[in-house]
């Protein structure tokens, strides 16, 4: 299994779509970023059993981020940024975000939950993990930032060909509206196969929509149940596993409603450390999986061990 997952080619051309915001879908923004591609050391994916489902992280990418705070923490003091960083061993000046889609395999149905930066990032994830593109019978995008629309389409068009696609009604007519290429090119060729949820509406039985508005107009997360326990697919509710989720009020430049956002982490993440729900964060340190503990302040992220694997 090679860990190299992007070439410089690839990353050359997708770099329009990285990392996460509109902002950073165009020009200057993605083009600065582009020479911080961080291959990871780490395996590609991380599989473990809930019940029923079959639940599989898959690392579609990393990257090196300068300046954290101007992203993470952009209403903290230098001082609480920097001591809050100490605190949990780790730089205050640099991180490493990771991108990363999960697969539920129901028995009949194998759903992907968002695609990565590009077509190359998540089909090679997936080759690791045993899967084909070809065998994705669902794509749920839980909203149309470009590192979870990106692995839609390729040069060589549709990449996952025996989909169905899912999102919500809200989202989308946002993108619909905006103008955005990387929708335009990723998203609309689409449109004819996809469908559209609202919170509570279900994806498959066991799988149903929570609305987690704030991050962009239409977000989604997905509660996941089976065998009396629950998981919480967070999407990019919280974007980083320290400075968003011990400060929920810290602002993130992504987050295009920073009032909405901050309230909607509160009020998700705080079901889920009161329900003691498993918990993935799209951006959380690969395989992206744990529990929350509340604190004064907001939560403390414990990664999964063996949890989900006994």
């Amino acid at each position: 299994m090679t860990r190299t997952f992007m070439t410089r080619r690839t990353a050359l051309k997708t770099a329009a779509f990285l990392p996460a915001a509109p902002a950073l879908l165009t020009g200057t923004g993605a083009a600065a970023q582009s020479s911080n591609e961080a291959p990871p050391a780490i395996p590609r994916y991380r599989r473990m059993q809930m019940g029923d489902l079959t639940i599989t992280t898959l690392l579609a990418g990393s990257r090196e981020l300068e300046n954290p705070q101007t992203i993470f923490g952009m209403n903290a003091s230098p001082e609480d940024f920097a001591a809050v960083s100490e605190a949990a061993y780790i730089p205050a000046d640099k991180s490493l975000n990771f991108f990363t889609p999960t697969l539920i395999e129901t028995g009949s149905e194998k759903i992907l939950f968002d695609t990565g930066l590009s077509p190359d990032g998540i089909t090679s994830a997936l080759s690791a993990a045993g899967h084909a593109p070809e065998d994705i019978t669902h794509v749920v995008i839980t909203h149309m930032h470009g590192d979870h629309i990106g692995g839609l389409m390729g040069d060589g068009g549709e990449t996952f060909a025996n989909a169905a696609y899912i999102t919500g009604q809200k989202e989308f007519d946002h993108w619909s509206n905006a103008g955005n290429d990387t929708f335009e090119a990723k998203v609309r060729p689409l449109a004819e196969k996809m469908s559209y949820l609202k919170g509570g509406d279900s994806v498959v039985s066991g799988i149903s929509a929570v609305e987690a508005f704030g991050h962009t107009p239409g977000h989604m997360a997905f509660m996941v149940e089976s065998g009396g326990k629950g998981l919480m697919l967070a999407a990019d509710t919280s974007n980083h596993y320290v400075w968003s989720l011990q400060r929920p009020d810290w602002e993130v430049k992504y987050d295009m409603d920073k009032e909405m956002a901050a309230k909607t982490r509160k009020e998700l993440l705080g079901r889920v450390a009161a329900d003691k729900l498993a918990f993935i964060g799209y951006h959380m340190p690969f395989p992206g999986v744990g529990h929350l503990e509340a604190l004064d302040t907001g939560f403390h992220f414990h990664p999964i061990t063996y949890q989900l694997n006994v």
